[in-house]
């Protein structure tokens, strides 16, 4: 028995049809009788012939199949982020029946290697995504833009020509603060998430502000400012972990003039100062409240449950692969934006009298 793989041209030969006829049979697509598909896809099978080969059939179609998604962080780091988890869930099943992959991209662990991946510059992609708070200038868009591979920004700031899908997260971080100044709190603490590439550690003086680069991080500083608060401290974490908000809760509230409440821009932050607060022998909410962004479900944090800005992650998922979509149609989505909405949990309460 011969090692060479049978052709399309072969199974032709052996259905006594032509080549194109052979190659419709295996598309679905065109004019064909039925019974000639089934002559076509019998002699297939005495070849043991599996169909065209996948390569050719996307250079004839001139794309990929492949939708790259650069995840702006370690792969390490976003797969123990649930909120990156759900996102690419709700992405990657939009684009499945799409006929479309993803290529996971990650982001530098190295602020001083490259600010562009390899991947960007040349891997073959139809589409690009960027996640986590890409900015119109952007070293990677500009990569792309190059390259003529049109690209969607997620939680980045809008630009002409981009297509973008977002949160009202400015809104929900202003309601979450609202909420703490409707119990009483006037002395406010913040935990964000990184300013920019640096993701620097530690509280925040008024000249690391001006570093402030990264859209998702700036949006919800802003919204805490909208609801009428000047932090009395922000601390700065280099990632959306547990670990850094304890570290963050650590530093907030072990001092004597500590704040009442704290403000953090992701549930797991919020998290993390919860275990510092207990680890501190402080009781939450009746020595400090804290509020989170995400709604996760946390049951580990129990009995504790997080008043929290609940944003719709699967939904956000799949309103990428919609752009995605849109974009290999040939059409400029509109820009998406999703709403989200307060929920209170256990972790707020009355601010607690001097």
């Amino acid at each position: 028995m011969s090692s060479t793989r049978p052709t399309l041209a072969d199974v032709a030969s052996a259905a006594g049809v032509s080549v194109s006829t052979a190659s419709l049979a295996f598309s679905g697509a065109g004019p064909i009788a039925p019974t000639t598909r089934q002559k076509v896809l019998d002699a297939a099978t005495r070849l043991d012939y599996s169909g065209p080969n996948p390569l050719g059939r996307q250079l004839r179609r001139g794309r990929s199949g492949i939708v790259g998604v650069v995840v702006g962080d370690s792969l390490g780091r976003s797969f123990r982020d649930p909120v990156s988890i759900q996102v690419l869930d709700g992405l990657v099943s939009t684009l499945g029946p799409l006929d479309l992959g993803v290529l996971l991209i990650p982001g530098s662990n190295d602020p001083a290697g490259p600010t562009v991946d390899p991947l960007v510059e040349t891997a073959a992609m139809d589409v690009a995504v960027l996640l986590w708070g890409g900015t119109t200038d952007d070293p990677m868009l500009e990569a792309l833009r190059r390259r003529g591979i049109p690209a969607v920004i997620v939680e980045g700031k809008r630009s002409d020509g981009v297509a973008s899908v977002g949160i009202d997260d400015r809104g929900g971080i202003r309601q979450a603060t609202e909420h703490l100044l409707s119990l009483g709190h006037t002395r406010i603490a913040t935990v964000t998430l990184p300013f920019n590439a640096m993701r620097s550690e530690g509280l925040v003086d008024e000249g690391r502000l001006v570093h402030l680069e990264w859209e998702i991080t700036k949006r919800r500083m802003a919204g805490v400012t909208d609801a009428g608060v000047t932090p009395v401290a922000t601390y700065e974490t280099p990632a959306s972990l547990v670990e850094h908000g304890r570290s963050a809760g650590l530093a907030l509230l072990d001092v004597p003039d500590r704040p009442t409440a704290v403000a953090c821009q992701s549930d797991l932050l919020a998290s993390g100062v919860v275990l510092a607060a207990r680890e501190l022998g402080l009781r939450v909410p009746q020595d400090v409240s804290v509020s989170g962004f995400d709604g996760l479900d946390l049951p580990w944090l129990a009995p504790d449950v997080l008043t929290t800005v609940v944003q719709p992650l699967a939904e956000k998922g799949a309103a990428i692969g919609h752009a995605v979509e849109d974009l290999l149609a040939g059409e400029h989505p509109a820009a998406r934006e999703l709403p989200v909405e307060l929920r209170i949990g256990t972790t707020t309460g009355p601010a607690p009298t001097v």
